[in-house]
């Protein structure tokens, strides 16, 4: 494969981090963080994208604070709609491919456990955030013709908070507290380093149109948080409960399994189990994460 110039937006993200770690040996790589380049502003962002004419543009910059946009939704909307939009516009004005990364949230996850939601099942986001994500890809697929959008889920990493990290911390800050997490939601749990490795074959590969990308397999959130602090010889006292439970501004999808049936079809999906990928997170970073 030629060596592609590739701009990557959010690059000290959850998922940009990895990008930049998984692209960065075989490609040009031009990465920037939202304090440089703000994908809300317009100007901004064709600059950039004059200035340097990728091949690829990755957005990775998103507003994810689930609960937070239910109250600040025009902050949301910002990112997560107008910024792909105008990223979008810049693409398709000066030639690129522009992948951009979306979310189970799209989906209102009311389907039977375990069928999965494919890449063909209409979307019907419930929460503020859902409805973001749609419209960024919605404004992807009408104004940039050259665009791949990856739908993943449950994503976590050691770059940027996320579930997992929130659950080591509190298990670390009072082991033998009782900590109630959510045992009736289901999805597939999705390391961002195998999820990068996936977006840098869809490159490769010059397919187009719409993706999903998570591990194999599900599990619940509970699941996930005993199975994680487990293998982080971690002391730990969780109890199962249910949505109602553990309210939350934002609606969650009951079920959040996505099924990465193109990739599949194509047959370069290379996301292992989730099991699997939780075992080598840990391996790979259990040091850094005991100590933050």
């Amino acid at each position: 494969m030629e060596n592609l110039k590739i701009l990557i937006t959010g690059n000290q993200g959850l998922l940009g981090t990895e990008c930049v770690r998984v692209l960065y040996p075989t490609h040009e790589i031009h990465g920037f963080s939202s304090n440089i380049l703000d994908i809300r502003d317009k100007s901004q962002v064709e600059g950039r994208i004059k200035e340097i004419r990728p091949d690829i543009v990755v957005n990775c910059a998103a507003y994810t604070k689930v609960d937070s946009c239910e109250t600040h939704f025009q902050d949301a909307w910002d990112v997560n709609a107008i910024g792909p939009e105008n990223l979008a516009r810049a693409v398709r004005k000066y030639g690129g491919f522009l992948v951009h990364i979306s979310t189970d949230y799209v989906f209102d996850g009311v389907r039977s456990i375990p069928h999965p939601y494919t890449e063909d099942d209409s979307p019907n986001p419930l929460s503020a955030y859902g409805k973001s994500k749609l419209a960024g890809e919605e404004a992807v697929r009408s104004l940039c013709p050259l665009h791949a959008i990856v739908r993943t889920a449950w994503l976590y990493g050691a770059a940027g908070p996320n579930f997992l990290k929130t659950m080591l911390r509190l298990s670390k800050e009072n082991p033998a507290a009782l900590r109630k997490v959510v045992n009736d939601q289901f999805g597939s749990p999705t390391w961002a380093y195998s999820l990068a490795k996936q977006i840098k074959v869809l490159i490769e590969s010059g397919e187009t149109g719409t993706f999903h990308a998570t591990d194999q397999g599900y599990c619940t959130w509970y699941e996930l948080a005993e199975a994680f602090l487990t293998l982080m010889d971690v002391k730990h006292n969780l109890t199962p409960c249910e949505t109602r439970d553990y309210p939350t501004p934002a609606r969650r999808p009951s079920n959040s399994i996505l099924e990465n049936r193109r990739f599949k079809e194509l047959d370069i999906d290379v996301m292992p189990p989730w099991q699997d990928d939780l075992k080598a997170f840990v391996k790979a970073n259990k040091k850094q994460l005991m100590r933050e």
